[in-house]
């Protein structure tokens, strides 16, 4: 099934957090704080996500402030780090939401995030991903990770939805 009909389904994203949502690098200063750099247009895609009364998480391999105060400035409904087994979060949270894995988007970029973009009914991948992940992907953004990939992916799924104007209907 092409990648735009199965956006229909989609009512969940999931989004892995170094190298999608930052470009992947590791940052620290002299106390050895990490430091993460955010893109904007991710985060204006997310509030028109959740706008729309969509639900959103992060689902990172590693542990980070940063990523907490980002979720908690985005209002992201779910945050899961240290999360190492991807595909089983994935599965956790969708049970406890009453949701399929079809309904579900996972956004990736490296290994960890393979399991997860395998079992959910779209898998996408940033432009800059590993290999494997690319191949495994649905659909395979333009823009790489950190630089509005994930803006990407939500403006993608609300277009093949038919609700792009619906999301952005207070700028007009």
């Amino acid at each position: 099934m092409p990648y735009l009909e199965k956006c229909n389904a989609i009512r969940i994203l999931f989004t892995d957090v170094d190298g999608v949502l930052t470009d992947g690098s590791l940052e620290y200063d002299e106390n050895r704080v990490e430091r993460k750099k955010f893109n904007v247009h991710d985060g204006m895609g997310i509030a028109l996500w959740r706008d729309l009364g969509l639900p959103l998480g992060f689902i990172t391999a590693r542990s980070s402030r940063a990523v907490e105060l980002r979720a908690e400035e985005l209002k992201i409904d779910i945050l899961r780090m240290n999360a190492r087994d991807k595909r089983s979060a994935v599965l956790e949270i969708l049970a406890e939401l009453d949701m399929n894995p079809a309904e579900a988007c996972f956004i990736g970029d490296d290994l960890y995030d393979l399991s997860a973009i395998r079992t959910v009914g779209l898998g996408v991948a940033v432009a800059n991903a590993a290999e494997e992940v690319r191949e495994s992907a649905d659909f395979v953004t333009s823009r790489i990770g950190g630089a509005g990939a994930v803006r990407e992916t939500i403006e993608t799924i609300l277009k093949a939805q038919g609700r792009w104007q619906e999301a952005i209907a207070r700028f007009e």
